[in-house]
């Protein structure tokens, strides 16, 4: 008696999804890269820094650094620093306000937005509370609208550890929230009016669909697809702007920063693959570039750091009009720019 035929179904879930994506280490790498480019005044040297934009003119370059160190708790140098096209230093402002500056973003208007994610170092025990906040500064430095509750506050409340900050061509604004990557941390979007009321959030800790760990980046393609760089889940996970999953993207590896152009290039910083995630350590950290359109990668400026402890390359990217690269880096303390060659 013949055996009845069975059929088997595969169903894959998002990790195994992120188990089939095949390492893209050997792309074409047409840049090369220039240290120094950003001079800060004499006497002062580079912190932390993952936060790094665009100005509206396309081509000075907006900066959060972590006060010569990883924190900037005890500090009062300015945290924001813009630099003209030439890399020299030409405004500078918020001393003593933020504790660990980690996601900038310029929006239509120009102003500056900055997240303070008090994810490294502290406040002095004495002073005031802070951290845990979201900043828009006008481009003279002006504080012009605070979200969020100095010192932080968990659900309903909010922040606790906002990692970037994004402003829609309306004036809608979305938070990713959420830096520790412990079992049941808090992970999730939040999205916010043009005047700064909370409208909706989505997103809970977690590996699943609709699930997040540390959504650290925010970017917006030219059709206002919302990309979350959710790096704790190796993915990049898309959105439509009320929070309805549109894809789900691997193959950029480990997504700690992404920058989409006007053309719908995709530029995202991978700082981790190979130090800190297990499951990938056979990708190589550094700044994938591709298509927004249909996810296809096609350059890699490599990161060249050998056995890094953690983290290493750069954590945030931006591009400008003339398509140099611009990498924000936590590990190695600079700013890095990269050129074609």
């Amino acid at each position: 008696m013949p055996l009845p035929r069975v059929a088997l179904v595969l169903i894959l879930t998002p990790l195994s999804l992120a188990a089939q994506a095949k390492p893209n280490n050997e792309l074409p790498a047409p840049y090369r890269t220039v240290e120094g480019w950003a001079r800060l005044p004499e006497g002062r040297t580079w912190g932390s820094t993952s936060a790094v934009d665009i100005d509206r003119d396309g081509r000075s370059i907006w900066v959060a650094e972590r006060c010569g160190a990883n924190s900037c708790g005890a500090s009062a140098l300015p945290a924001i620093l813009k630099f003209n096209p030439a890399g020299e230093l030409v405004h500078a402002f918020a001393g003593g306000l933020l504790i660990s500056p980690h996601g900038i973003a310029v929006d239509p208007d120009g102003n500056v937005w900055v997240t303070d994610c008090a994810c490294t170092g502290r406040a002095q025990a004495d002073g005031p509370a802070k951290g845990h906040q979201v900043f828009k500064f006008s481009p003279d430095g002006t504080l012009l609208m605070t979200l969020g509750k100095a010192g932080g506050g968990k659900e309903p409340e909010h922040f606790w550890q906002p990692n970037d900050v994004l402003v829609a061509s309306d004036g809608t604004i979305f938070v990713a929230e959420g830096h520790s990557s412990s079992a049941g941390a808090n992970a999730r979007i939040l999205k916010f009016s043009k005047e700064g009321t909370l409208l909706s959030t989505w997103g809970t800790w977690g590996h699943g669909t609709g699930e997040l760990d540390q959504p650290h980046a925010l970017a917006m393609d030219s059709q206002g697809r919302l990309f979350v760089g959710d790096r704790g889940n190796d993915r990049i996970v898309i959105y439509d702007q009320d929070g309805r999953i549109l894809d789900t993207w691997y193959q950029f590896s480990r997504p700690s920063g992404i920058y989409i152009d006007k053309q719908d290039r995709i530029y995202v910083a991978d700082s981790e693959s190979g130090s800190v995630e297990p499951s990938r350590k056979a990708w190589k950290r550094g700044i994938r570039i591709g298509s927004a359109k249909d996810g296809s990668v096609s350059a890699f400026i490599p990161d060249p750091a050998e056995n890094p402890p953690s983290t290493s390359s750069a954590e945030g990217v931006a591009v400008d009009v003339d398509g140099n690269v611009y990498g924000a880096e936590v590990g190695q303390k600079a700013l890095k720019r990269y050129v074609r060659k």
